[in-house]
């Protein structure tokens, strides 16, 4: 690209130099390049071979040759082109249907040679105006390729920072793969002594659990004979078990003899030795007289005559004077509010009526371990921190690795002149949105005044045309359209002092495309010597 632009800029100062270059004669509207096919001394032939006719039907404003080329200089052929010489500025070419329209299609006037139109020729000054520009193009295509050579030592330097830092981490890893299994054994020693010394520690407190609560069963199971024994005969009879409602088998309600009898397995009564084959079947449900005392309800208070209206039925109000009637009203309403009350206290405190008494050996919690098994949970423990500890180095590494990995890996350009652009992200703020480019990772657009992050594209490929791939970016898998195909970006890299986002649009529903400038992409620029060899006509 630079090369074109310098080719350009040559030949603007050629065409400008001093006025003198020498017109080479030729038809009008042909081409210097095309100069040789038309000489005046012999016969023409169109240039796409059709026909050959006499020189002198050239340009006689008849359309003799199917491709138009012998009638370069006037309108005869539709399909024909007039080139403008436009001497101090750039040759250009413009359909033939243009020439003597009226209107000045070449600044050098000579497309409007018959129409009568008025015209300047302003080569010179778009000339002068177009090379200030090229100058400027080529300054910075200079000075851009010099950062790029920056770009590119650094990069290598970099490359070879990598790859030791690379070898270095295989290094550490293989000495941290040892040592985790080294330590995954000590870990191991340690946690069969401590599992077993646990498991005793465990196994002693479960048996002395049952001796406790065995021990507290029978002292209950005694408790509970003398309470059932109340004419303390050492008997524990039908009739005295029977008052326990809460034992009845079916829960109807009541407790009949018979199923009385039941509970103490057929007999009539039972003494100690053969209660405590009848305590194994009722205890879970047995309630003992003081708990039933606890959890019964206050006895009810006697109340004034008056008071008592609240069981009148509703005839019987007629009786009252209505100034009476409305103070039970109005009593009513207060003890509707009281019975709330009442209702929303009862719902904060816990009901004890009929509650399973909670085994007192729930409560009690286990011992703390002795000297040696402590110690050797302790042991354990180190082994165990130390074993994680050993493993998150090596998954550290392991990470390190890998992105090393990937990035040494990444198509950075012929000499990774783009590898300074990795992990970082450059953004462009529009009226109404930030755009946010992250080469090689993804490109984002989020509302200026608020609202979540939208994607535009991952990381795809470099797309750029043949012999220019690393022109091109492309950002693909966006998130997607209502109704429509994922959003994607197309990056086009221009040479630049600066690396910067000079512009986005949308040129396709849900396609995005943004300019990028770099000094990465500027090409070497060319030399005098090759642009005055390529320099081929005014």
């Amino acid at each position: 690209m630079s090369c074109a632009l310098l080719l350009l800029l040559m030949s603007l100062a050629l065409a400008m130099g001093t006025g003198a270059a020498v017109e080479i004669q030729r038809p009008r509207g042909v081409p210097l390049s095309k100069r040789q096919f038309y000489e005046e001394n012999k016969p023409f032939t169109c240039l796409d071979g059709s026909s050959t006719i006499p020189f002198d039907r050239v340009n006689d404003d008849y359309c003799d040759c199917r491709d138009g080329s012998d009638e370069p200089g006037t309108a005869a052929c539709p399909n024909g082109s007039f080139h403008c010489t436009n001497a101090g500025f750039r040759p250009a070419f413009i359909p033939s249907s243009r020439i003597n329209d009226g209107i000045c299609d070449c600044c050098d006037t000579t497309d409007e040679y018959n129409s009568g139109a008025t015209c300047q020729n302003t080569c010179r000054e778009m000339g002068r105006k177009e090379r200030e520009s090229l100058q400027i193009m080529a300054e910075i295509t200079k000075e851009g390729f010099l950062l790029k050579q920056q770009l590119i030592h650094e990069a290598k330097r970099g490359q070879e920072d990598k790859q030791g830092k690379l070898t270095e981490l295989q290094g550490s890893k293989k000495g941290l793969e040892e040592k985790v299994e080294a330590l995954r054994t000590v870990k191991e020693t340690a946690e069969d002594p401590e599992k077993e010394a646990k498991e005793r520690h465990l196994k002693a407190w479960e048996e002395q659990k049952e001796l406790l609560r065995m021990e507290k069963d029978k002292t209950r199971m005694a408790e509970a004979f003398l309470e059932l024994d109340d004419d303390a005969d050492g008997y524990v009879s039908v009739a005295e078990l029977q008052s326990h409602l809460e034992l009845d088998p079916d829960s109807d309600g009541s407790l009949s003899e018979t199923e009385t009898q039941g509970l103490l397995g057929g007999a009539d009564k039972v003494d100690t030795s053969t209660f405590e084959t009848v305590w194994s079947g009722i205890k879970d449900k047995y309630l003992s007289e003081v708990s039933q005392g606890q959890s019964e309800p206050p006895a009810p208070v006697e109340t004034p005559q008056e008071e008592s209206r609240d069981f009148v039925s509703d005839h019987d109000s007629d009786h009252y004077p209505e100034d009476y009637a409305g103070e039970e009203e109005e009593d009513v309403e207060d003890d509707e509010e009281d019975d709330h009350d009442e209702e929303e206290e009862e719902e904060k405190v816990p009901p004890t009526v009929q509650t399973p008494e909670k085994r007192e050996d729930d409560e009690v919690s286990m011992p703390p371990y002795d000297t040696e098994t402590q110690s050797l949970i302790d042991a354990a423990q180190k082994a165990r921190d130390d074993f994680d500890e050993a493993e998150r180095a090596l998954r550290e590494v392991d990470d390190q690795m890998k992105n090393l990995e990937k990035e040494i890996g990444f198509d950075f350009g012929p000499s990774a002149e783009f590898a300074y652009l990795y992990s970082q992200c450059y953004e462009l703020s529009t009226s109404e949105y930030i755009y946010r480019l992250c080469p090689f990772n993804r490109v984002s657009q989020k509302p200026k005044f608020g609202g979540s992050e939208t994607n535009l594209g991952l990381w795809g490929q470099w797309a750029g045309p043949e012999g220019n791939l690393y022109s091109v970016m492309k950002y693909d898998h966006g998130q997607g359209c209502w109704q429509g195909p994922n959003r994607s970006t197309t990056v086009k890299l221009t040479c630049g002092k600066e690396t910067v986002v000079t512009s986005t649009s949308e040129p396709s529903r849900c396609e995005y495309l943004m300019e990028f400038t770099t000094p990465a992409v500027c090409q070497e620029p060319a030399s005098l010597d090759e642009v005055l060899h390529g320099h081929t006509e005014l």
